[in-house]
């Protein structure tokens, strides 16, 4: 990363003074809240307990004994932190030059390279809508992908569909019944939604429905070849809806690959918790007792021999990998299945699996809406198709209100209504409930993602205007206002922003740097004239416009949005 450059710099000098490791420094280096305090700051209380000083008294007389060599202009205490200033000049060159040869690799690095992730998103039931409540799991596992990609990991992206189970016994019955045999090339999820309701509603009045739709679900177990093409089929038709709205969001995934994938498998896996001798039959079930772990037992296999999600996860974590071999797998999946992961993942450890420590779920909040009708325009649920086109067509009177004359406004209109629904979830942090309201989704002033976009294709109209060619060859020192300086740090720091991200599985921290980087680069803008009459100034500030449209783009690309260059 750019900044170890400097802070490499700064490490070197204290690494002479205090005898603490370099590497231990670098660790501890902080960014200042106000520029004004510093480019970097290092907190004393690390040497207090050595020294037997308070931290401030420390970062006193450091202040006063380390000398300034380039590229450190000042050092200053300010309280328990030595505060280091860098030349101004050198940190604008160092900046633009990397963001400007990088292109759109900046903010990109070999952190991750030889070693591969896989991560599980999305995973929708067959049969069934995708609706708003797969849309959170669709977009931050997308964007964590696209994270741990920027950083040069090998990534794999699994769509654990939810493809078993009895209700596909239940759909059977009712396709069975009141299906049409003729209709199947024009079926819909729809109508296959339509079939399961109608199965819950007969069953009501005829509950032998239930024993048949049981002895439908063992056929489908035993490899009944009608009942795996009506299995086959209902998955067709969902896979076929399925993709028409994952591409719409410009999300794809390695595989596909369900529940029923590992149903094979599972007779192995009960079988090698049984050899470590982890199970007991509770109540005629099979389970892992979790009780000296602070958790309730895992339920491996019911009183009927049936297995159950947890059996299949850790049938699927094995699969995963003996075929991938990864460093990492994540599981992205609603908060509520918290404990749920503890237990397959403390079976795994259990097991004998090192690897198992490798599994980390990455849970989220809800996604609720303030306008109460979207919640009952077709039944209890709002589609996730009917969101997104409402998006488009609502970016689309807003774009025929703000630019009329403007060219392919309807691929612009779907750039900004799915960017402002992806970047409205992906702006708040993961774990905590998504608020979405189109007044403020689609707001091009406020923290949104039409707003980033603006911004972006704002800059893309003054280099156009500019006409020329961007270049580096420019004088450096012409780049130090305050305002500017603020801009560069924002461009200097994407990089970290990313790595932070991966750390914590965070896509928030990128969606609220790239507003950051908005608001820095209107400071700037409204405080300078880019296309100033003094050529080798405005040379220098379209270098600057430059470097701030390509982190933009980048950041942008990372969250899974498109930058127009025209709004």
């Amino acid at each position: 990363m750019l900044t170890n450059y400097f802070i490499t710099r700064i490490a070197s000098l204290l690494n002479e003074k205090t005898g603490l490791p370099e590497a231990e420094i670098e660790k501890l280096m902080e960014v200042p809240p106000d520029f004004k305090m510093g480019d970097y700051a290092f907190p004393c209380y690390t040497l207090s307990k050595a020294l037997k000083k308070a931290p401030n008294v420390i970062a006193s007389e450091l202040s006063k004994t380390l000398p300034s060599v380039s590229p450190v202009v000042e050092i200053r205490d300010i309280g328990p932190y030595l505060n280091f200033f860098i030349d101004r000049t050198i940190f604008a060159e160092m900046v633009l030059k990397k963001v400007c040869e990088e292109h759109d690799c900046y903010g990109s690095s070999s952190t991750g390279a030889g070693k591969r992730v896989v991560i599980d998103y999305s995973s929708p039931n067959i049969a069934k809508h995708l609706a708003v409540h797969h849309l959170r799991s669709a977009l931050i596992g997308n964007a964590i992908l696209h994270v741990y990609k920027t950083l040069g990991y090998t990534c794999t992206g699994i769509n654990h569909l939810g493809d078993w189970g009895t209700q596909f016994g239940q759909l059977m019955v009712a396709y069975k019944r009141w299906g049409s045999e003729d209709a199947y090339q024009s079926y819909t999820v729809t109508d296959l939604n339509n079939l399961y309701v109608k199965f819950h509603q007969e069953a009501e009045k005829n509950p032998l429905l239930e024993g048949e739709a049981r002895e439908w679900f063992k056929k489908l177990e035993a490899g009944d070849q009608e009942a795996r093409d009506l299995w086959q089929r209902f998955k067709d038709i969902s896979l076929r809806e399925f993709q028409k709205i994952y591409e719409m969001l410009g999300i794809h995934f390695d595989a596909f690959v369900g529940e029923s994938f590992y149903n094979t498998m599972v007779v192995d896996t009960v079988m090698r918790a049984k050899e470590k001798g982890l199970t007991r039959v509770s109540e005629e079930a099979l389970i892992v007792d979790l009780e000296p772990y602070g958790m309730p037992p895992c339920l491996l296999r019911k009183k009927d021999d049936a297995t159950l999600y947890a059996t299949r996860d850790i049938a699927a974590a094995e699969y995963r990998q003996k075929t991938y071999n990864f460093d990492k797998m994540i599981y992205v999946v609603g908060s509520e299945q918290k404990l749920h992961f503890k237990q397959v993942f403390k079976v795994l450890e259990l097991m004998g699996y090192e690897w198992g420590s490798h599994c980390v779920h990455v849970d989220f909040g809800l996604m609720k809406f303030k306008d109460a009708k979207m919640s009952t325009r077709k039944g209890t649920v709002v589609l996730l198709e009917d969101l997104l086109s409402e998006a488009i067509e609502r970016a689309k009177q807003i774009i025929e209100a703000k630019n009329p004359q403007l060219e392919n406004k309807d691929t612009v209109a779907r750039h900004v209504g799915i960017g402002a629904i992806i970047f409205a979830d992906l702006s708040a942090k993961r774990n905590k409930d998504v608020v979405f309201d189109w007044n403020e989704a689609l707001n091009f002033d406020g923290e949104t993602g039409p707003y980033v976009q603006y911004t972006h294709a704002r800059l893309c109209s003054i280099l156009r205007k500019y006409g020329k060619a961007v270049t580096t060859r420019v004088d450096f020192g012409l780049l130090k206002e305050d305002e500017t300086t603020v801009l560069l740090k924002s461009l200097e720091q994407f990089p970290s922003v990313i790595v932070r991200a991966a750390e914590f599985y965070e896509p928030s921290l990128i969606s609220n740097h790239l507003i950051a980087v908005c608001s820095n680069l209107n400071r700037f803008y409204n405080t300078h004239r880019v296309l100033a009459d003094d050529e080798e100034l405005a040379r220098a500030r379209i270098l600057l416009v430059d470097a701030t449209r390509q982190v933009l783009k980048n950041g942008l690309k990372i969250l899974g949005i498109n930058a127009p260059g025209q709004m």
